[in-house]
């Protein structure tokens, strides 16, 4: 893998391809069922509502990548925002730490459609080791270039956007196009508003692939105009496949029947309609969807990574590898992406990623509404309603948590005061070398 970036080697189709590969390989087939455990028969609504708080999200992204686009993404914006300190390394590192749960999320989500076709009972061992297998083919597509990831990305967003729609399209038929969700059958009852909002983070999670796109910087072509673009047209794209996917699942299923099966609804809801064709269909799809979207995700985490460790924001060794130190960040990326494959269920994993992006998105916002506002020619009261739709999402899914899985709070509340901690640790006993700790540089360029 090249470090060295070459500018204008990601077209925009490139960038939205990406952009909507990360978001759909998690999004829909993922959290479909979770976000129905929550929001009841309102779930498809919560979809909704999550594209519109990502939307105020997207806003500071947007102008930040503007007026500094970087390989760098959201640890360059934070950097601009906050300088090289605490705050800074801390949300750079929640940033990278969801993204990476993101991916983990992913590939036991590959794993649990995968064994779909063999009729393999979902907490199966088996679904963590072919997580780790996925994980591991991906880290070997990602040593490629620019260029390949960029069309495998590509051929796949048209392939699983087109399978997607066929599947929904056919369900709908084969359902008169009603909708059995808002019939509550078999027993299942709404959350409340609570339960509504907590729908909303989970939701949220579905979109966040946008802030991948960021890292692309200069590598895209007109870079100030197109990442922009491309965040809107991605997420707008999937806006459009989750509302309608939404409504698939629920024309076929109860909610009580789409928890029942929130780990692979999608294929559960292909079997009324079609049968075991519509099944092998459905586990097409996902297959296709989950397995790109991992790849182009550790290809945007890589990237970051690189750069906050050149940024000297966070340990780093070598540990006798020697190229770039981005091809250091990729192993690591993938070791810890497997370890949560193996360690949490989808469920715990979604949740740690919604609490991490949503501290670390309120920090960018503010950053920008205190520092950068003026200077990117941002909108206060846009920063502001981001910030506050960010406080009350979170808050309500904390409260919802408390309720139902406190062992979440600990790790998420105590994860993020852990990398807070860890960061203010580091920078205290580290001396910014600018560049001549041979720890945060190529070993190539001192002959290692």
């Amino acid at each position: 893998m090249d470090e060295h970036y070459k500018s204008g080697s990601l077209s925009l189709t490139g960038a939205v391809a990406m952009g909507t590969g990360v978001m759909i390989g998690a999004g829909i087939f993922a959290l479909t069922g979770q976000v129905a455990e929550l929001a009841g028969p309102l779930f498809p609504l919560a979809f909704l509502v999550a594209a519109i708080v990502s939307g105020f999200s997207a806003y500071s992204y947007v102008m930040m990548s503007r007026a500094y686009p970087s390989a760098g993404g959201i640890a360059m914006f934070l950097k601009e925002a906050y300088g090289r300190g605490v705050m800074t390394g801390a949300c750079a590192l929640l940033m990278l730490l969801s993204m990476i749960i993101n991916e983990s999320l992913v590939a036991r989500t590959f794993g649990t459609y995968a064994l779909q076709l063999f009729d393999v009972d979902k907490d199966s061992s088996l679904v963590p080791v072919i997580g780790v297998v996925l994980i591991g083919v991906a880290f070997l597509v990602n040593v490629a270039k620019n260029e390949v990831i960029s069309r495998i990305s590509l051929v796949a967003a048209f392939l699983k956007i087109g399978g997607i729609i066929a599947f929904a399209l056919v369900t709908l038929w084969a359902a008169d196009f009603g909708f059995a969700a808002a019939e509550l059958s078999g027993g299942a009852e709404s959350s409340g508003l609570g339960g509504f909002i907590a729908a909303v983070a989970l939701g949220i999670l579905a979109y966040k692939g946008f802030t991948t796109i960021t890292n692309d910087g200069d590598e895209l072509e007109e870079a100030d105009k197109n990442i922009g673009r491309a965040i809107v047209i991605s997420m707008v794209i999937c806006l459009a496949v989750y509302l309608l996917v939404a409504w698939a699942v629920g024309s076929n299923l109860s909610i009580a029947e789409i928890v029942k099966a929130k780990d692979y609804s999608l294929a559960e809801a292909a079997r009324p309609a079609l049968g075991n064709y519509g099944l092998w269909l459905t586990v097409a799809v996902a297959l296709i969807a989950t397995a790109s979207g991992l790849m182009a995700s550790m290809f945007a985490v890589s990237r970051m990574l690189a750069m906050v460790t050149k940024m000297e924001l966070m340990p780093h060794r070598h540990f006798g590898m020697g190229g770039h130190i981005q091809t250091h960040t990729l192993v690591y990326t993938a070791v810890l992406a497997g370890l949560l494959t193996i360690f949490f269920d989808l469920s715990r994993i979604a949740s740690l990623g919604a609490i991490f992006y949503l501290v670390m998105d309120f920090a960018v916002h503010w950053g920008v509404f205190r520092h950068l506002r003026e200077k990117v020619g941002a909108r206060g009261w846009v920063l502001v309603t981001a910030m506050g739709l960010d406080v009350v999402v979170l808050t309500a899914f904390l409260w919802s948590k408390a309720s139902s899985d406190v062992a979440i709070l600990f790790w998420g509340v105590g994860g993020v005061l852990a990398v807070f901690a860890t960061e203010k640790v580091f920078l205290a006993h580290h001396e910014y070398s600018e560049g001549e700790d041979p720890n945060y540089t190529n070993p190539s360029e001192h002959g290692e």
